[in-house]
């Protein structure tokens, strides 16, 4: 492994020493600059390993992507790419710009290798997104990109598939994969959009809007439904069951959790917003199985929360998914985790299910 990915640990104790969201800015500044610089391309060349998969129809390196959150302007997805990822998600994108919550608003806490973030999609807006998506290689290259898409905060709860159908519009022909997030809970009432009427009607439009753009455009890429790890199983069931009906292509489970149950105790367990990181992980597992388990085999899942160790990442392919992204793990580990994940997965004797 090169040295770029080695030395990582020193970075993250200069990192931790900073606000968590100026060293969130900070990290997303670095890698604009690395993406251009050659003699970094140069040190990371190579770096990315392989373990092909096909999940939605995309041929990807390897399963292990980013999750959407860390670039929400898709402003350093060539930097993103040098980290060894199979494909990288990217957003969540709003139609109009905004400024997200009120700050303070990511907290770490380090006992427990987790993060409580009420960013509130904080993003430059739809344009701007697109822009920097055209900009960069990724896709050029053969890089899986999706892009994920949301509902401005002033935006009635009522009108919010207005918003998800002008973001399906915008990043349509510069998607592999667009994923419509109705899981944070850091936008009002968005939580509700899971709910079976609610989520109902949102797909019935965007699937009605897809086959518009598909005869537009002369593609069709899939479309993914990002869903909570606090749902209970007849909400599971119910989601699974509304996603087949609306030929949904994937369901990316999950994201983070209001919860507090396993940081009880710790610097700033009461702060609203979403606990991500190690405690995730056996709720997703139960979100994952049980969804795999009403949907058969036919529709793609991919496993997000909690992985910070290669065994982590190969237990949510053993549970039904067939690929996983990383956030708060990457924060903690660094980039040798992507590495790791891929290798605890060839560890397990090729496709686990």
């Amino acid at each position: 492994m090169s040295l770029f990915f080695q030395t990582y640990p020193m970075a993250r104790r200069a990192l931790f020493s900073m606000d968590p969201e100026r060293a969130h800015e900070w990290t997303l500044q670095t890698l604009n600059r690395l993406q251009h610089c050659r003699a970094t391309r140069l040190l990371t060349n190579g770096h990315t390993p392989r373990l092909p998969r096909t999940v939605m129809g995309l041929k990807l390196r390897n399963p292990v992507g980013l999750a959407a959150g860390l670039d929400k302007n898709g402003a350093c997805i060539d930097g993103l790419a040098m980290l060894g990822f199979g494909f990288i998600e990217v957003g969540t994108v709003t139609p109009r710009a905004q400024t997200g919550n009120p700050a303070p608003r990511m907290f770490r806490l380090p006992r427990a290798r987790c993060l409580i973030n009420r960013m509130g999609f904080n993003n430059d807006g739809l344009d701007a997104f697109v822009a920097n998506v055209q900009r960069s290689q990724w896709r050029r290259q053969g890089g899986i990109l999706g892009l994920n898409i949301g509902k401005n905060a002033d935006t009635p709860i009522d009108r919010a598939v207005d918003d998800y159908l002008a973001c399906l519009d915008g990043v349509y022909p510069h998607a592999d994969y667009i994923t419509v997030n109705i899981s944070s809970p850091n936008t009002r009432n968005l939580r509700s959009l899971q709910d079976h009427e609610a989520l109902d009607a949102l797909l019935e439009s965007l699937r009605e809007r897809r086959e518009v753009l598909a005869d537009q455009h002369g593609r069709r890429p899939p479309l993914a439904v990002k869903i909570a790890p606090d749902l209970d199983g007849a909400a599971i069931d119910a989601i699974a069951d509304t996603a087949m009906r609306h030929k949904v292509d994937g369901i990316i489970a999950t994201n983070t959790t209001v919860s507090r149950n396993a940081v009880h105790g710790l610097p700033h367990e009461h702060e609203a917003g979403g606990l991500s990181g190690p405690p995730v992980h056996e709720m997703s597992l139960r979100v994952i199985r049980r969804l795999r388990e009403r949907l058969g085999p036919s529709m793609a899942l991919i496993g997000v929360g909690g992985i910070e160790a290669g065994d982590q990442a190969a237990e949510k392919i053993q549970a039904g998914a067939d690929a996983v992204q990383l956030y708060t793990g990457l924060i903690y580990r660094g980039p040798a985790l992507v590495r790791e994940c891929v290798q605890a997965m060839q560890a397990r004797a090729g496709n686990p299910r």
